[in-house]
């Protein structure tokens, strides 16, 4: 069965030992996990956006994890959609990157639930609604890693290795790769949205291009992404290409004077512009400003990126 082609929400084998989890269509919020199973221990890679969808996710893995319980939870990076049904996961060592943990903290599920009722927030808060609206944020317990580490982190998972592999900040401040060489396998949580649009939080966008490059000189067949259809190095290459024209789109409008939202509003985006949720041009471009401008950038404005989003999303 080819994945890339057959994107249906579940438990999918990759083979090998491996699966994928997958929630399409990969939009806002609809993440992706995945388990590797050793001989008699699994390694859980992400969990979901609330815990209805976590313990779905965990019942369903119960066929593969009954005889081999999952002892080890990876975060492959902090964003909620990959971290807030940690709670569940009962008994298994949590580990991610040290930026990742530090970064966990830092945002309340109170607060996402806050904006995703769009109550007074106008254009931005109706587009925030139309994003998040869908997940319960109800009962979610921060539950950070209780094992971090920077670089690269061998992990034996009852008698195979996965390496976990930080190339953050890119997506967020702490991403970390989760490869599997025996298996020519790798998920990559949100370093690769497939038929989405990539979202640079943190940036710089060189470092994800770097990532890109790493993957596209490993020895893997099997990519998993954060959101959207297993790929391959092609699906890799896909993602790299977008990063590169957005940091040269943008740097160019940057050195002509435009402001970031006249640059977003400006940039034609060609062949990505089938992508979903195109509109987060905006935070890329926003990204993009804030490292050429250095010391002299202006404040993260969460809700103004979100009503230019709106705006951009109406538009197109």
């Amino acid at each position: 069965m080819n994945l890339a082609t057959v994107y249906q929400r579940g438990l999918h084998e990759t083979g090998q030992g491996c699966w994928a989890y997958l929630q399409p269509d990969g939009s806002w919020g609809l993440s992706n996990a995945g388990l590797i199973r050793g001989q008699d221990a699994s390694l859980l890679v992400d969990t979901l956006f609330d815990l209805p969808l976590t313990r779905q996710m965990l019942d369903e893995l119960a066929p593969v994890t009954t005889n081999a319980p999952i002892g080890t939870l990876v975060n492959t990076h902090a964003n909620g959609d990959h971290c807030w049904g940690n709670q569940l996961v009962e008994g298994a060592e949590i580990i991610g990157s040290k930026a990742c943990g530090e970064e966990m903290l830092e945002l309340d599920p109170s607060l996402l639930a806050a904006l995703a009722s769009g109550e007074g927030l106008g254009s931005a808060g109706d587009y925030a609604k139309a994003c998040f609206g869908r997940f319960d944020f109800a009962g979610i317990e921060l539950t950070p890693p209780t094992r971090v580490f920077e670089g690269h982190l061998s992990v034996e998972v009852s008698g195979r290795t996965v390496e976990l592999i930080e190339v953050g900040p890119a997506h967020t401040r702490g991403d970390v790769l989760v490869h599997v060489p025996s298996a020519r396998t790798i998920y990559t949580g949100d370093i690769l949205f497939i038929g989405g649009t990539p979202i640079v939080w943190a940036g710089p966008v060189s470092n994800w291009i770097k990532a890109c490059d790493l993957m596209l000189a490993m020895d893997i067949d099997v990519v998993v992404p954060g959101h959207g259809p297993v790929t391959d190095k092609n699906g890799v290459g896909q993602v790299r290409d977008y990063l590169g024209f957005i940091e040269k789109e943008a740097t160019d409008r940057f050195k002509a004077g435009m402001s970031a939202a006249e640059a977003a509003r400006d940039i034609a985006l060609g062949e990505f512009a089938g992508w979903g949720e195109r509109e987060r041009v905006a935070v890329n471009v926003d990204t993009v400003y804030r490292e050429l401008a250095g010391a002299e950038a202006p404040d993260f404005d969460l809700m103004g990126l979100f009503a230019l989003m709106a705006e951009l999303e109406a538009s197109s």
